[in-house]
């Protein structure tokens, strides 16, 4: 199963969901440590992450990159602490077809350092207080104006 972690244009109610998200199989409210930038002339925010929390990077190969989150732990003892980033908790059973299109629609294109986005796989909270990975798109500089309830739209 294809866990993905979203903050923005693909959350329930947002305007990538209906065409990307809507046949997920489950959503759930969570969150990631990092910190959210709202880029208002485009329309979406920006994820930034501690390096300490990526767990991995994706590649071009979605059912490697599901097996990857499935084997993974999702805690580690160099879990950083840090501002919450709040968003949703998607499940879907088609990575195949799924990650593919998501990556095209965030510009990730993983032979491309100078990508804009990277999918990274990161530890997730639920509301519950559960832990796991998901996968999500961050940047490495933020470019946009800081968030600081972490939450998007402001």
């Amino acid at each position: 199963m294809l866990t993905m972690f979203v903050y923005g244009t693909l959350k329930h109610g947002e305007r990538n969901h209906e065409r990307y998200c809507s046949d997920a199989l489950r959503v759930e409210e969570g969150a990631v440590r990092g910190e959210l930038y709202d880029l208002p002339l485009f329309g979406y925010p920006e994820l930034i992450v501690p390096e300490e929390s990526v767990r991995a990077f994706g590649t071009d190969d979605p059912a490697r990159d599901t097996e990857l989150q499935e084997r993974l732990v999702p805690w580690h003892p160099s879990t950083p602490e840090g501002p919450l980033v709040s968003g949703e908790i998607l499940y879907f059973d088609d990575a195949g077809s799924r990650l593919p299109a998501i990556d095209r629609l965030e510009g990730f294109d993983p032979a491309d350092t100078s990508s804009h986005y990277r999918r990274v796989l990161l530890p997730v909270e639920t509301e519950e207080g559960r832990a796991l990975l998901a996968w999500a798109y961050a940047v490495r500089e933020p470019s946009g104006t800081y968030l600081p309830d972490g939450r998007w739209p402001p």
